[in-house]
């Protein structure tokens, strides 16, 4: 093939699945990882792709951009609901268990409604909505309390600002489970809404374990502020599309990093 078609390729790809791995674009094109990496920095100058660990995304997004839950609920659903599964098994009967906004904290929802009976603090009218529907539908078998905070309304469904930070003060998690936008080796866990910062630092204050669900493309994604530092996490729940030297910065500095496999296994570091 020639490079001209390769790069094509390599930008419908990146169009379509936002982040894209050398090691996929490899295989798919019957190239060397060093061919894709000399092709994607030919992209990156040219404005078509950035390069981020092991791969390639879409060009920088402002850092204030927060796209709504309809187009993030579509992007890398694989991988987000095997973090999903990873993380469920983490639930017993019983916890107090907090889910921020997010498409992969919703997809742990998905799991959990069927689950053992936790009371769940949240802030995403999605996830609320999500065990709600499944109380409906199984009647008294599914018994899990649901607490929404109250709050302004962003692009992505979540409930953020004075009135959902309030409300989470007054409240003792055992367990949270935190989506981010970003994550990053200087900036920790970002964002793009102020005030979903705001609220969400809030939710890892009132938790006695944070566990951040984060997928691959997360890395190297700067939002405008910052939710806590990669320290503040007791856990990192990613998949294998995290490149080797995001998994040892996360590994060195989070208090575990766990790979969720989309072939169902797992490892931890």
């Amino acid at each position: 093939m020639l490079p001209a078609a390769r790069h094509q390729v390599i930008v419908d790809a990146v169009q379509r699945e936002r982040v894209v791995r050398v090691s996929d674009l490899a295989q798919q094109l019957g190239v060397s990882l060093m061919t894709i990496r000399r092709d994607i920095e030919l992209l990156e100058e040219s404005g078509q792709v950035e390069r981020i660990h092991g791969g390639a995304k879409l060009p920088g997004a402002a850092s204030t951009h927060e796209p709504g839950f309809e187009l993030k609920s579509t992007q890398l659903t694989a991988e987000k609901r095997a973090i999903a599964v990873e993380a469920a098994g983490m639930v017993q009967e019983g916890m107090a268990v907090g889910l921020s906004a997010g498409t992969t904290t919703w997809a742990l929802a998905e799991q959990l409604v069927h689950g053992p009976r936790i009371t769940v603090v949240t802030n995403s009218i999605r996830i609320a909505d999500l065990f709600h529907r499944g109380s409906s539908a199984g009647a008294a078998r599914f018994s899990s309390t649901v607490i929404l905070t109250g709050g302004e309304r962003t692009p992505s469904d979540a409930l953020v600002g004075p009135i959902a930070t309030a409300a989470l003060k007054q409240l003792h998690l055992d367990l949270l489970f935190l989506g981010v936008h970003g994550m990053d080796e200087a900036a920790g866990f970002t964002t793009p809404n102020i005030l979903e910062a705001e609220t969400n630092r809030a939710f890892v204050a009132t938790a006695r374990k944070v566990v951040v669900l984060a997928d691959h493309s997360k890395w190297g994604t700067l939002g405008m502020s910052s939710i806590a530092d990669l320290e503040d996490a007791d856990e990192v729940i990613s998949d294998d599309g995290l490149s080797p030297e995001a998994q040892r910065i996360l590994g060195e500095r989070a208090g575990k990093l766990r790979i969720a496999r989309l072939a169902s296994s797992s490892v931890s570091a």
